[in-house]
């Protein structure tokens, strides 16, 4: 059974994918991604690319089905566009480390190992806590005294 649609031309159009739908509704009575398509093409009017590249699946295994509905339906599917996800962007640090503050501390530390507050800010600044400008200035100080 064909199903015939007006444009606003008021030109008839055979609605190959409703045909289809029809056809595969009549073949596989029971199949609830048959009857789910049906129900969101009545609703929507449409249906997606994956969603009709399954219904040609589907409908290409009834044997009575007319070749040439299967053929307009894999045309319909090659002229939709093709929506492919975008690449992850890789994974960066929150914020990277800076280096000119690892190297005061390590220097720091060479001299005055045993030093309470350098040594608090080391375990800062390894644990990846931001060092306020305070404790930057602190560090410059120590180490000017230490030169």
């Amino acid at each position: 059974m064909l199903s015939f649609t007006k444009n606003n031309n008021q030109k008839k159009e055979v609605d190959i994918v409703n045909a289809v739908l029809e056809d595969c509704i009549l073949a596989y009575p029971v199949s609830s991604f048959v009857i789910s398509l049906y129900k969101q093409y009545m609703q929507r009017g449409s249906l997606s690319k994956k969603q009709l590249q399954g219904l040609l699946s589907k409908a290409s295994k009834i044997e009575k089905i007319q070749q040439n509905k299967l053929a307009t339906l894999e045309a319909i599917i090659k002229k939709m566009p093709t929506r492919n996800k975008s690449e992850l962007p890789e994974n960066k640090p929150m914020f990277e480390k800076d280096e000119s503050i690892g190297g005061i501390i390590t220097a720091i530390l060479t001299k005055y190992p045993q030093h309470k507050r350098v040594l608090f800010l080391q375990l800062k600044y390894d644990n990846n806590d931001l060092l306020s400008v305070i404790e930057i200035e602190e560090l410059k100080k120590f180490e000017k005294l230490t030169k």
